[in-house]
């Protein structure tokens, strides 16, 4: 099952889809339901209709790891950590799935990273690797846009992690049931029509489930949260010289199974 959020008339709604439409769900709020049952409206949308939103607007927590792929590890020169490299993404960076991706006025290292990312579908704590996919009510795609020249200015990485419109997600929400191996997936990334990563889920240092059993040791997780597990090699970053996005690029994030964003690069409006 995929579950959106969406703008249809101006007004925000939740919703599934199927196929070429979205049946619109009756919800309390408009965060997409989360392991909750659901009650239709009886309203159905064409998807050309309307526009996707991301499909959490403002997670509880945005939490990321990084060097959680070898090959990206040594393109940016770095040596592989000693322990799982978590950070957290401000909420306010998250965009939608087509939204535009700016260019800050005051930093022209602008990068892309395309992620598998995970929401937490229950409150978890202290749960075990056998049991940590368990807690997940789906999965995304993510954009973990990331100003190289602020991220390197402080070992948490967050403020450079963490500009306005710097965390695409979406275009849904896919359920377990659709995802059986999230060890298993293909990720590409392009920027206009160049394919600039490939890679596959099945390259994580630490797989999805030991990084939800790793945060619950000393976070409470809570649904809506999203977990965002690394990037493979082949960021801007890591040419030489470096490739940064500039306005008028186009990013594409695209995983099999899951979905694809795609965001045009615009300058900051003033």
């Amino acid at each position: 099952m995929r579950l959106v959020r969406f703008n249809a008339g101006g007004a925000v709604a939740v919703g599934v889809v199927e196929n070429d439409e979205i049946a619109e769900l009756t919800h309390r709020t408009d965060r997409v339901p989360l392991g909750q049952s659901l009650v239709l409206s009886g309203r159905r949308w064409a998807r050309s209709q309307v526009r996707l939103l991301a499909p959490i607007a403002r997670p509880p927590k945005f939490l990321a790891i990084g060097k959680n792929y070898a090959a990206h590890t040594a393109e940016m020169g770095m040596p592989a950590p000693d322990a799982p490299l978590f950070f957290n993404k401000q909420s306010t960076c998250v965009t939608g799935p087509t939204d535009d991706i700016w260019v800050p006025r005051d930093a022209a290292s602008v990068d892309y990273e395309g992620e598998l990312g995970v929401v937490i579908g229950r409150s978890t704590r202290r749960v075990g690797v056998e049991e940590a996919l368990g807690a997940v009510g789906g999965y995304l795609v993510v954009n973990d846009v990331s100003v190289r020249e602020w991220q390197r200015r402080s070992p948490t990485f967050t403020l450079g992690k963490s500009f306005d419109t710097h965390g695409p997600i979406g275009p849904w929400v896919v359920t377990p049931d659709e995802v059986p191996d999230p060890q298993g997936l293909r990720i590409r990334t392009w920027v206009n029509d160049e394919l600039r990563q490939d890679g596959s889920t099945s390259q994580m240092v630490l797989p999805v489930a030991e990084q939800i059993a790793y945060l619950s040791q000393s976070v409470t997780l809570e649904a809506g949260d999203v977990i965002t597990t690394g990037t493979p090699a082949g960021v801007g970053a890591g040419f030489d010289p470096p490739r940064w996005l500039v306005p008028g690029d186009t990013v594409t994030v695209e995983i099999d199974g899951i979905g694809r964003l795609e965001n045009r690069v615009i300058a900051e409006p003033a």
